[in-house]
């Protein structure tokens, strides 16, 4: 009896285990996929094919660096969720951003009164 409660517990961590590694895969591929359409990378990635006529060798490059550019986001989260609590990465997360939106706005609108000032 011992034994077809241990092989039931093995089964449903397996379950589960495949469970948040499709969810946790999934999300994280989305979520890259959206956040890289349309951006900078994409469209410098669009002009480095048609200005060199070799797209395989800008794809292998493009998904090289973005492999680079993941590696070095996914070691300093590790490293940061050891040392901070998820609570206050949140937060620093989402100040983070605020101040950056703060930041573009700010320069939007001295762009803007340089052009009125031009007209």
């Amino acid at each position: 009896m011992v034994n077809s409660n241990s092989n039931i517990n093995s089964i449903n961590q397996t379950q589960m285990s495949s469970e948040t590694f499709a969810k946790t895969f999934i999300s994280t591929f989305l979520t890259v996929f959206i956040a890289e359409l349309g951006d900078k990378t994409q469209i410098a990635t669009l002009l480095l094919s048609a200005g060199s006529g070799k797209p395989i060798l800008v794809f292998i490059g493009a998904a090289t660096a973005l492999i680079c550019t993941s590696l070095i986001g996914v070691i300093l989260g590790s490293w940061l969720s050891q040392r901070i609590s998820d609570n206050l990465l949140n937060n620093l997360a989402g100040f983070s951003m605020l101040l950056i939106g703060l930041y573009l706005l700010s320069d939007l609108s001295l762009t803007n009164l340089d052009l009125v000032k031009l007209l």
